[in-house]
């Protein structure tokens, strides 16, 4: 008989038990955040040492927003939709437009590479006074990405939606880092204040991360998919506001190549792993 006193190692039944999610649970959602944190850093640590081409960073943002929606259109769309009802659906994408074009009208551009084409002379002068705003506009953004990247973990659409949603978010994280830091430099903050702010703003991916792991315990099947949905919704936001502010200034050719091979890249590898 064994004595009752004795050590066991905590099993993943004992963990779910206690905390509502697994160990491997919290290293899977660590090593996503903590990738689309590194890739942020080192778009604004690359845009902070280096010149970046606006035509270079329009081709990235263009491609990143491809992505973006191409993961909304081809997987968590159609993953939802055999949960939700279409007004359901509906009333969730439309929720994270809403929350998306609200911020970014009556605060700052939630995303900061949608915002390059958008941070005028005026702007630079005054940074001190929109500084505010802007980190609430984008640690929101953030926020969300972290959200997204481990909501989906106990979700049953894990296995569709998993992998092609962690490559949209990196993906985007690159010129989000690289605009974000230029319009630091820009406003004259210097190369290590610059690099400071990248990491504070973007910090909030990882904020992102841990409180999808605390809410999904709580969380019932029905809003498993409706935040998916919702942010969905957020991502058709940044997407579209991306592309048609960079098509109104720049080459349509260009923005239009980029943001369909961002929807063709997603398409592509979501049918070739699933």
């Amino acid at each position: 008989m064994p004595n009752r006193h004795e050590y066991s190692e905590p099993t993943e039944y004992s963990w779910r038990f206690v905390t509502g999610f697994t160990v491997g649970n919290v290293w899977e959602t660590a090593i996503k955040v903590l990738l689309a944190y590194a890739l942020a850093l080192a778009g604004g640590l690359i845009s902070s040492l280096t010149a970046v081409s606006h035509k270079s960073l329009c081709r990235l943002i263009s491609l990143a927003a491809g992505t973006l929606l191409g993961v909304t259109l081809f997987i968590i769309i159609p993953e939802c939709i055999e949960e939700l009802s279409l007004w359901s659906l509906g009333a969730a994408l439309a929720s994270g437009y809403a929350v998306f074009f609200l911020v970014s009208r009556y605060v700052f551009h939630v995303c900061p590479a949608c915002a390059a084409s958008h941070f005028d002379e005026a702007a630079t002068h005054h940074f001190n006074e929109i500084a505010t705003a802007m980190i609430v506009a984008l640690g929101l953004h953030s926020t969300l990405d972290g959200l997204a990247l481990s909501w989906g973990i106990d979700a049953e659409m894990t296995g569709n939606v998993d992998f092609s949603l962690l490559a949209a978010i990196c993906i985007h994280k690159v010129p989000e880092g690289l605009a974000l830091g230029a319009l630091l430099m820009a406003s004259g903050i210097s190369r290590m204040r610059t690099l400071a702010w990248v990491a504070v703003v973007e910090s909030t991916t990882l904020l992102g991360g841990a409180l999808g792991l605390w809410l999904q315990p709580m969380a019932s099947g029905l809003w498993m998919t409706l935040i998916p949905a919702h942010i969905g919704g957020g991502f058709i936001f940044l997407a579209v506001h991306a592309v048609f502010g960079e098509l109104v200034r720049h080459g349509r050719k260009l923005v239009i190549n980029s943001f369909i091979a961002g929807v063709l890249l997603i398409v592509i590898l979501h049918f070739a792993i699933h």
